[in-house]
């Protein structure tokens, strides 16, 4: 049944250490509840339905993939797991393409990822990721990315949550586009550059180029809600995505609400190529032997994407800031109470 008026939301910055109360009486979180639960089933039904397996995950780590080279500006959770020294999951990619050699076609999960910068109203230190790895190239990922995005907006239109998203969201026009599109527009990086405000494009030094996330909204708002900035320079993605002769990356960002709501790339296939970017990255490659000697052993073309659910959450709820879409908070500096 449909609330009278839309839940106002919880801000993170009115959150404490002894909100219980009010957090169990809110219409704001017992809608995301739901949201989740929906986006949650249509994942799997999506996934089932093109014979994408579910993979069980640890959540520890010993080779991180961000940060990952030059570009990253992502800090691992080291923490002591019994005496040894590792890291809390900021991605299990390397995980789903290690489970695409036990002979299936596509991996996924959904789980939580720790990062340790600090929280805004675009970054989380811990969020919950849906990442998928395939066999195949960029284009069959970015497909399935449209597929995925597309599907979760039309079970969302269809779902008893949908009136609620409405009254608060103003409306479901912008789900209701998504739902209705086959392919999402695309422009590259280089091109992206000479679209946005010249200020919105960053150079880092040592070949790292980036445009910033208001330039990102200003490319969202060009093409119209929603498009890929694919082929960002190689020096500034992770090591792991594979290349093209032009100094380019096989990757893209897809951009959506407030700003990049999913990333997909090709990976290398083989260990040469793979070792020869992360030297080219400044990274050891002792730190990755596992995953270069897996490369050589078990060479295979994939690609995979990560989708935070929480800004993609946020894009639902036209939302600005993602740090309120928690019931239960883990923001760096903020106590909890659970």
């Amino acid at each position: 049944m449909s609330t009278t008026a839309a839940p106002i939301p919880f801000t993170a910055t009115a959150r404490t250490g002894h909100d219980l109360e009010t957090t169990l009486s809110s219409a704001w979180f017992r809608l995301i509840t739901r949201v989740n639960a929906e986006l949650v089933h249509a994942t799997g039904d999506f996934y089932r339905a093109r014979d994408v397996a579910p993979v069980l995950m640890p959540i520890t780590v010993n080779s991180v993939s961000s940060p990952m080279g030059l570009g990253s500006d992502s800090l691992p959770v080291r923490i002591d797991l019994f005496g040894d020294p590792t890291y809390l999951a900021d991605s299990m990619q390397f995980q789903l393409e290690f489970m695409l050699r036990m002979g299936l076609r596509g991996a996924y999960y959904i789980m939580p990822t720790f990062r340790g910068e600090d929280p805004d109203s675009t970054h989380l230190n811990q969020f919950f990721h849906s990442e998928a790895e395939i066999t195949g190239g960029l284009d069959d990922v970015m497909r399935l990315v449209e597929d995925h995005v597309t599907t979760l907006c039309s079970r969302l239109l269809d779902s008893p949550a949908a009136d609620d998203v409405a009254a608060f969201a103003g409306g479901l026009d912008h789900v209701v586009d998504i739902a209705g599109r086959t392919r999402f527009p695309e422009v590259t990086f280089e091109d992206a550059c000479a679209l946005v405000d010249p200020e919105h494009v960053e150079d880092r030094g040592s070949g790292v180029r980036a445009i910033t996330r208001a330039g990102e909204l200003q490319l969202i708002e060009r093409f119209g809600g929603v498009v890929w900035l694919s082929r960002m320079p190689a020096n500034s993605v992770p090591f792991y995505q594979a290349g093209g002769e032009d100094g380019t990356a096989l990757c893209a960002d897809l951009l959506l609400g407030l700003g990049e709501v999913a990333g997909c790339g090709e990976r290398h296939t083989t260990r040469a190529a793979t070792e020869r970017a992360i030297v080219g990255h400044g990274v050891d490659p002792a730190n990755y032997e596992w995953y270069l000697r897996m490369k050589e052993l078990a060479p295979l073309r994939t690609a995979g994407f990560g989708l935070g659910l929480e800004r993609f959450l946020a894009w639902v709820l036209r939302h600005d800031d993602i740090r309120d879409l928690h019931l239960m908070p883990r923001l760096k500096g903020v106590p909890t109470w659970m």
